[in-house]
């Protein structure tokens, strides 16, 4: 049973490995709480494991679970398929959105919002739905007509997501890298939209390399993820200083680089 002091996300000791041979460990004992209402960033070097937690979080195959636990509004997850996640009130926001040719954002909303429910939603209800989610992040009805991110831009196809998000009203979102290739007024675009559809019942997680879009989606907490681990957590202002010095302090504060802090 989920109640106010129940997480949203839980992680308790979670191990990675690829699923396919040779089998390397990416994840190496993440714990984690995500309440609702809250935002968390999950910030780190490039190949740091960032993407293969998100991934794996969200049930993706290509990674195998070696040991501990996800938890989901109360529930032990682990052992459920993507689809089940998914169903469950799990989002996540890919850092690279694939094209699908011959479907439309509005065909593939309304299958999407099926799947999430678990029965049809009336054409009306789901044009009234869609076209007030569409005000609310102030977008263009037209958008919604096309082939889903074919000949989109970065910044359309990181769009299309956040309209994906506002459609289906997950529990937990997960931003992959949703800054990922945008310019400074795209970024501001999509973080103004993602602010426009918080809630006091929805968490979210972004994973990010950099502190820009912490500039407009302000978090609650931020964690540095290293070689698979987190090594420090802390409130906006680690971001800010990750911004000014880099991630090489606090590698070295941690013994990843020479000249570790003592």
């Amino acid at each position: 049973m989920t109640t106010a002091e129940t997480p949203i996300l839980e992680l308790r000791d979670l191990h990675v490995s690829v699923a396919q041979p040779p089998n390397t460990s990416i994840v190496k004992g993440v714990s984690l709480q995500i309440r609702p209402g809250e935002i968390h960033a999950l910030m780190g070097p490039n190949g740091s494991g960032k993407s293969t937690l998100a991934s794996t979080v969200a049930g993706s195959p290509a990674y195998v679970v070696d040991s501990g636990e996800i938890w989901f509004k109360g529930e032990n997850v682990t052992a459920l398929g993507a689809d089940e996640r998914a169903r469950r009130g799990m989002f996540l926001s890919f850092q690279y959105p694939t094209p699908i040719p011959g479907v439309t954002m509005v065909n593939m909303l309304r299958m999407a919002l099926k799947a999430r429910r678990g029965e049809e939603v009336p054409a009306r209800e789901f044009l009234t739905e869609l076209r007030s989610t569409l005000k609310t992040l102030k977008m263009d009805e037209e958008f919604a007509r096309r082939y889903v991110n074919d000949g989109f831009s970065g910044g359309e196809k990181k769009r299309a997501e956040i309209l994906q998000l506002g459609m289906l009203r997950p529990d937990l979102a997960i931003l992959d890298e949703t800054d990922s290739g945008l310019d400074v007024d795209a970024l501001r675009t999509v973080a103004e939209g993602v602010n426009a559809l918080r809630t006091p019942e929805l968490g979210i997680l972004i994973i990010t390399h950099y502190q820009r879009i912490l500039n407009y989606i302000a978090p609650d907490f931020v964690h540095v993820l290293v070689q698979g681990r987190i090594v420090r957590s802390g409130d906006a202002e680690l971001a800010r200083r990750i911004e000014n010095e880099g991630y090489d302090p606090i590698l070295r504060e941690v013994g990843v680089l020479e000249g570790a802090a003592s």
